[in-house]
């Protein structure tokens, strides 16, 4: 459960529903190679999508469904209920499954919420105030798409891949840590300098150095200073009292 909801992103609800029928096979048209895709039944946007199975998403599959043929030909067909429309679904060769005497049963949800506070309770994990813990369902969901987008995935593709309608939707979900933001900032300044003029980041020379000085001695008024940009003239010729620019000084004396 945890490997599934790790490498797809999808939702609890779409995870209990995940039958053999979800794994199916498309064939790229100029290499005739064979991509594994995992159809996902429509939820909560009643939109169905299509994700590319991972190698690693591969070997977990793989292994559910050894496990539940138990060397059996043929993944069993079980009934599960839909909490949400209130109704017993037909038999499907559900993935998410576990043998009960003489039949098989769909796993439910509380159950694998049992399983997830289980796993973590054994692993020993405490949160910040010394607590167990605790993740969700949702966690998974929220860790799929921070990883996507931050390995490259762009943002609207994400939005696909996990089903929103609204891309703010994915961008809420996206987790942006603060070394990550420093780190691409850093990069972003780096490319910037790579593409502008080299003479633009020598060493000033000391004459350039003390004209920059000079400017803001010579902004000092009167009645204040002076808040026009470095190397541009008075458009006023020193009528301070009529220039939007000028800051006067408070202090007694000064005005």
């Amino acid at each position: 459960m945890v490997e599934v909801l790790r490498h797809t992103g999808i939702r609890i609800e779409e995870l209990c529903e995940l039958s053999h029928h979800s794994l199916i096979q498309y064939r790229l048209p100029d290499t005739g190679a064979l991509i594994p895709l995992l159809q996902i039944a429509p939820s909560k946007t009643d939109a169905e999508r299509i994700l590319v199975i991972s190698p690693e998403l591969a070997d977990v599959l793989s292994q559910i469904v050894s496990r539940i043929r138990a060397g059996q030909p043929h993944v069993p067909a079980v009934v599960s209920y839909d909490k949400n429309e209130r109704v017993y679904n037909p038999p499907l060769p559900l993935l998410f499954q576990w043998r009960r005497r003489l039949e098989n049963r769909a796993v439910s949800e509380a159950a694998l919420r049992h399983y997830l506070d289980h796993a973590l309770d054994g692993i020993g994990f405490k949160d910040g105030g010394g607590n167990p813990l605790r993740y969700t369902f949702h966690d998974f969901r929220r860790l799929f798409i921070t990883d996507a987008i931050m390995h490259g995935m762009p943002p609207h593709l994400a939005q696909l891949v996990a089903g929103h309608r609204d891309i703010n939707t994915t961008m809420g979900y996206n987790s942006v840590y603060p070394e990550e933001v420093i780190k691409g900032h850093r990069e972003f300044i780096a490319r910037r300098r790579s593409l502008r003029p080299a003479q633009e980041y020598r060493t000033p020379t000391d004459e350039e150095w003390a004209e920059f000085i000079g400017h803001f001695e010579h902004r000092k008024v009167a009645v204040g200073d002076c808040g026009r940009s470095y190397d541009t003239p008075c458009i006023h010729e020193h009528s301070c009292l009529r220039c939007p620019l000028l800051r006067p000084d408070p202090r007694p004396g000064h005005g």
